[in-house]
């Protein structure tokens, strides 16, 4: 029997490395869910990592992984070659605390590449086109999405980036987040899985 979470295993056991020794060495793992039409905060995210006494911890959290229907159906000013939906897998010290479009603390892609692919067909559902892969500095932040109250679409909040719908919830991810970066430094890995 495995000593780890079942996240973690179903993580290892896609190829991916986890980290499993000591307090706020933190898994970040994002969950795609099976349905493909973007607009809904469907997906989740979670911390997995162990606290001061060894005991490990799994926290989930609501989010999207996929860019909402204003940026899908090409309502907004977006790159020319489609609407970035991150690929999944394990991006290795890609990320950083720093500032989300200069307001508020985030998971910044900061420190590395990332691999998106692109959906230019303009309607809801995410196409996701092996041929249509890019890789680079994309701006793919994990954040939240409206300060001040629970969003319900995603709309205008991601046009790729890893978006959680809760303020009070965001506000505990980051704590964490921070607790991680004073112990382990400020970069942090993300895989992200798919149902």
């Amino acid at each position: 029997m495995s000593d780890i979470p079942k996240l973690l295993q179903r993580s290892k056991d896609a190829g991916h490395a986890v980290f499993t020794k000591g307090a706020y060495n933190l898994n970040i793992i994002g969950i795609r869910s099976k349905n493909r039409t973007a607009g809904s905060f469907d997906d989740q995210i979670h911390l997995v990592f162990k606290d001061e006494f060894g005991q490990w911890i799994d926290i989930g959290f609501q989010c999207t992984t996929d860019a909402g229907l204003y940026w899908m159906e090409g309502r907004g000013n977006g790159n020319k070659k489609g609407c970035a939906i991150l690929k999944a897998g394990q991006y290795r010290g890609v990320y950083k605390i720093d500032k989300h479009r200069g307001k508020y603390d985030a998971l910044c892609q900061r420190l590395g590449k990332v691999s998106v692919y692109r959906d230019d067909n303009y309607d809801k559902i995410m196409d996701m086109d092996e041929s249509k892969v890019q890789s680079g500095f994309f701006g793919i932040n994990i954040h939240r999405a409206s300060a001040a109250n629970e969003t319900v679409s995603v709309e205008r909040y991601s046009a790729g980036c890893q978006v959680m719908n809760n303020p009070e919830e965001y506000a505990i991810f980051m704590s964490i987040v921070k607790k991680g970066a004073d112990r382990w430094g400020n970069h942090f890995s993300y895989t992200l899985l798919e149902d």
